[in-house]
């Protein structure tokens, strides 16, 4: 007896609907500093293809640190954030490009208001992005003729912070608003950068 025209395409979708379900998404991560780690966490939770973040310490001698030991100084940790990504739908050249853009490249003593060694920017790369990150450095310096403050070092243990601070844009949004605007890290932003794409 003949098969119908569409025993092949049945068969297909049958195969597609009984398949083993494919492994998730591969995902890597990139870690960065620029000072109050609840500014840098909003940032690039609104980079599509950032899959989470995660705010905590890095670049110190004490393994994990609590945010009052970092704040008062002699543990040598940066606040930072942890980005975890796709790098199908983000290279870590545009994660580069959302650091620059959320910093003061030329403050060496921290961030906005918040001074001091643990609110200095920096980018903490792995052997593999050591060049994309000089490479960004660069293109920063050359852009405006000047110095670049902002570390390039090698990605160090990340310790999270704890979870009050996880989040806190979204978790404590009124608190968070007044803390930015107070800060002065928009307008600095915009005196650097120029208005954010959209605004």
């Amino acid at each position: 007896m003949p098969r119908p025209p569409l025993f092949p395409a049945i068969l297909a979708l049958a195969a597609a609907l009984f398949a083993t379900p494919s492994t998730a998404a591969e995902t890597r991560t990139a870690i960065f500093a620029g000072g109050c780690f609840w500014c840098v966490e909003e940032a690039f939770d609104a980079v599509p293809g950032v899959v989470s973040t995660t705010s905590g310490y890095t670049g110190g001698t004490v393994e994990r640190p609590t945010y009052e030991q970092v704040t008062a100084g002699g543990t040598g940790h940066y606040e930072a954030v942890e980005v975890s990504y796709d790098p199908a739908r983000v290279s870590y050249e545009a994660l580069l490009d959302t650091f620059w853009r959320n910093v003061d490249p030329f403050d060496a003593r921290g961030q906005f208001c918040d001074k001091g060694a643990s609110y200095r920017s920096a980018i903490f790369a792995g052997e593999a992005e050591q060049a994309a990150a000089a490479a960004s450095k660069r293109k920063v310096e050359a852009r405006f003729g000047r110095t670049v403050a902002t570390a390039i070092l090698p990605a160090q243990a990340f310790w999270p912070a704890e979870s009050y601070h996880q989040d806190f844009h979204r978790t404590n949004a009124l608190k968070y608003k007044f803390y930015k605007y107070n800060c002065g890290r928009a307008q600095r932003l915009e005196e650097i950068w120029g208005k954010p794409p959209g605004a």
